[in-house]
């Protein structure tokens, strides 16, 4: 999913006649002028472009909720797992499709733009991911599970087998919990054996087990 690009394929009278280049659109209209990426030449063209749609976006990221718009074809399609560049009152973000709202309290996973009134998302570009350390086994403590939540880059891989440290915790990736709109995109929904990987934008949360070792005694 990305916004309409300003750039063409045309044939150039100075140096493609016959065949298509890379045009730049200098100023759309019913004869629009273009410019020849390949030569530089500067002509007019009748181009029909489509009808283009304002739809509101809802940008999640750590519980907060930020609102945008997206411009794009009315007859483009969206659905649930497509990532696009917005920009906020906060930054210009990567963020993916986690609903479609088409009517009140209609929501769907595929949609043209022209039918979609709000699009949610979140924030994939940077995120936190919700980890789940179990304490080491057999090293004689009675320790609880603990939560923490790592923030990395999206595209920040977490491996099953591996080991991960983040601040004072330190633990080996048990498994991996996917969400629901990207699930599809990977062998399973919890990825549990050995060399198993997925982004960190993907994951719902990390099960891992505590490898920081620490001094203790029994009395």
């Amino acid at each position: 999913m990305s916004q309409r690009s300003e750039r063409v394929p045309l044939p150039c009278p100075s140096c493609s006649p016959e065949e298509g280049t890379v045009h730049e659109i200098l100023k759309p209209g019913g004869q629009t002028t273009v410019r020849c990426t390949e030569c530089g030449h500067v002509h007019k063209e009748k181009i029909e472009m489509p009808d283009e749609v304002t739809v509101d976006v809802v940008v999640s990221q750590d519980g907060e909720s930020f609102k945008a718009t997206l411009n794009a074809a009315a007859e483009e399609e969206i659905q649930e797992g497509d990532e696009f560049v917005v920009e906020t009152e906060q930054a210009i973000q990567q963020v993916r499709v986690t609903s479609l709202e088409i009517g009140p309290e209609r929501r769907t996973e595929q949609a043209e733009m022209s039918e979609v009134e709000t699009v949610w998302s979140r924030v994939v570009d940077n995120v936190g991911v919700n980890v789940t350390i179990h304490p080491k086994d057999g090293d004689g403590r009675n320790e609880q599970s603990r939560s923490i939540k790592a923030f990395v880059p999206g595209d920040f891989e977490f491996t099953v087998g591996e080991t991960c440290e983040f601040g004072d915790d330190e633990f080996e990736v048990d498994s991996v919990q996917l969400r629901d709109e990207i699930a599809d995109d990977y062998r399973h929904k919890k990825l549990d054996h050995e060399g198993d990987t997925a982004f960190a934008k993907d994951i719902k949360r990390v099960f891992g087990r505590d490898t920081k070792t620490t001094a203790w005694s029994a009395w």
